[in-house]
């Protein structure tokens, strides 16, 4: 029983918030996307000014620029609601991406903030 008791007692305070993953994957050669490039681009800044992006960017392998896969961290009330924000990306509507959903739950983790007050600049870390 102690063992589940101390798990119990490791898990008791951490965060247990609820997001949604998004793995987009290209259908077409990357060169493919850049037609619709902008619109994705304001559609993601627009979800980010409406506080649904916690993270998003582009995947590499490492070994050269990124292949057109993506990775999208919303925060949705549902899998529904983060669903319907997948599908109204402009790579999702014109066919030229897929996505897989998924629900993640953050436990652990750290989270850093720099504001430098002399010339207004911030860091994250």
């Amino acid at each position: 029983m102690f063992f589940e008791e101390r798990v119990a007692e490791l898990m008791r305070k951490m965060l247990r918030k609820k997001l949604y993953v998004v793995i987009s994957t290209p259908v077409v050669p990357p060169d493919k996307l850049k037609p619709f490039l902008m619109a994705h681009l304001e559609y993601m800044i627009g979800l980010e000014q409406r506080g649904l992006v916690f993270a998003s960017g582009p995947l590499a392998d490492g070994e050269g620029p990124p292949s057109g896969h993506g990775l999208t961290v919303l925060r949705a009330k549902s899998a529904a609601e983060a669903r319907a924000i997948a599908e109204g990306d402009p790579f999702f509507i014109n066919g030229l991406r897929s996505f897989e959903l998924k629900e993640w739950t953050i436990m652990e983790g750290t989270l850093g903030l720099r504001v430098n007050l002399s010339d207004q600049s911030i860091e994250v870390t």
